[in-house]
């Protein structure tokens, strides 16, 4: 009775935040805003992000702390359905925990190559602080890689990435640390659902993950074949170990002579011929505009409490990259038809 009750709860609460969602007509405010201010200003309106951003003064906002406060939405929303998730709920919150921990390993190691590690304090989620044993502010005062092995000395990272460390006066490999942290992240998400997740709700996450993991697979290889002509050795190093492309059009991929033979190939599989009714701009579009399509679909009809809650969190994360294009656009002056190209959004919904 309680889990029955618990499961209503999620998918009533879950459909009802998806339904205060940007919508086109606010997109289109968006992509008409000449500044951060303006953004925060046109979003502290909106059902969507009034209650966050009640206390900040939009004259004053920079895009770190409205970032963070977005991320901080995003984070408590997914928090507040865990809560009634009494199978699994807790297990995805573990997982969402060490997906934001990684995405601030990532982008503070990216400042301090850079020398402005200083610069990741204007965007450090305090909000994280008590749910991680990552110490986020001494990624903000790093000076090497042993100092960000120090600040995760206390986590499962520090075993990933101690071989990691690079050679004295090298700076580190961030493609390699990328791969690593996620492919343990994968792992940790695909062990919750072998273990807590059955029946159709496993068949439709699975779905779901593997989908995605299929398209970043297929996108690095084209990549890499079209614009750093890796070999064969070097490709398979960079890929995800998991999704359900066979490993025989795989290897026909990663051992094509051309791009275009890649892409080929692909159109051959289950998964490239989903592919087929796709618009995209730019090819590495195709993982999130499928994990777009996907969510959209699995919010509406999925009677899975888990697959609900992390299709709502999946569509919400689009959404805040929405916003960050349409700051990124503003800040180096980019077209509006431009910017426009890179949203993901359902074009045929006008509310």
């Amino acid at each position: 009775m309680l889990s029955t009750f618990s499961s209503n709860v999620i998918l009533s609460k879950a459909r009802a935040m998806y339904g205060q969602r940007l919508v086109w007509k606010d997109y289109q405010t968006l992509l008409g805003c000449h500044s951060v201010n303006e953004i925060a200003a046109y979003l502290k309106q909106t059902p969507r992000y009034r209650e966050i951003l009640v206390g900040i003064n939009e004259r004053e906002c920079h895009r770190g702390q409205l970032e963070m406060l977005l991320k901080k939405k995003l984070f408590f929303d997914f928090a507040s359905l865990c809560r009634y998730e009494l199978s699994s709920g807790e297990h995805f919150a573990e997982y969402l925990i060490a997906r934001s921990e990684i995405e601030q390993l990532l982008h503070s190691l990216m400042l301090m190559t850079a020398g402005k590690s200083s610069e990741y304090l204007f965007s450090l989620p305090s909000f994280l602080e008590q749910h991680t044993h990552v110490n986020l502010r001494a990624l903000a005062q790093m000076k090497n890689y042993d100092d960000f092995l120090a600040a995760v000395e206390h986590t499962p990272y520090y075993k990933l990435l101690q071989p990691l460390s690079p050679p004295f006066g090298k700076q580190p490999d961030l493609t390699a640390i990328e791969n690593t942290l996620y492919t343990y992240l994968y792992q940790k998400v695909y062990g919750i659902i072998k273990k807590h997740v059955h029946g159709e709700a496993k068949k439709e996450l699975k779905e779901l993950f593997d989908s995605y993991i299929d398209l970043n697979n297929y996108v690095r290889i084209f990549r890499l074949k079209k614009f750093y002509k890796a070999s064969p050795d070097q490709i398979r190093s960079l890929l995800f170990p998991f999704g359900s492309i066979n490993p025989r059009y795989l290897n026909e991929m990663i051992l094509a002579k051309d791009p275009s033979d890649v892409i080929s190939v692909m159109m051959g599989t289950s998964r490239g011929k989903q592919l087929s009714s796709m618009e995209y701009t730019f090819i590495d579009e195709l993982p999130v505009r499928v994990k777009y399509k996907q969510c959209r679909h699995f919010i509406r009809f999925s009677t899975h409490p888990s697959v609900v809650m992390l299709a709502y969190i999946f569509l919400t994360e689009i959404e805040l990259a929405n916003i960050t294009n349409v700051i990124e656009g503003i800040r180096y002056q980019i077209s509006t038809e431009e910017t426009k190209k890179l949203l993901v959004y359902n074009k045929k919904a006008t509310a």
